[in-house]
């Protein structure tokens, strides 16, 4: 083989690797995409869901103060804060514990006598 076809031979092969690696670059920014896609809708998805359990814990809370305006010699602490420790897997969860104070808050309040409640 000639030092020539040599060349062409090395040429093509190194033609063949860049049209592959760009077929390979290619399939991976679609890939890409799709997992940019994918992490954007659920960063929506939890901020929707934040935004709902914010709005569930507000909501309990406006039904305790009201609960507790009722009572003269009970103060209401300042409104609840978002723990930035919480997770997001049990946003449901902490839903439903506030839902649960609430009602045991609700309870102790109905099984006070009528004098504590003026």
């Amino acid at each position: 083989m000639s030092a020539a076809m040599e060349y062409k031979q090395i040429v093509g092969l190194a033609g063949k690797a860049a049209e592959e690696l760009r077929a390979w670059e290619r399939r991976r920014a679609e890939e890409l995409d799709g997992e940019i896609a994918a992490a954007e809708a659920a960063v929506v998805e939890s901020r929707e869901r934040e935004t709902r359990t914010v709005q569930g814990a507000q909501h309990w809370w406006r039904m305790a103060q009201d609960n507790v305006s009722r009572l003269p010699w009970l103060e209401v602490g300042a409104d609840p804060s978002p723990a930035p420790h919480g997770y997001a897997s049990r946003l449901d969860l902490y839903l439903r514990e506030v839902k649960e104070a609430y009602q045991e808050l609700v309870d102790a309040v109905l099984s006070l006598g009528w004098r504590a409640r003026r």
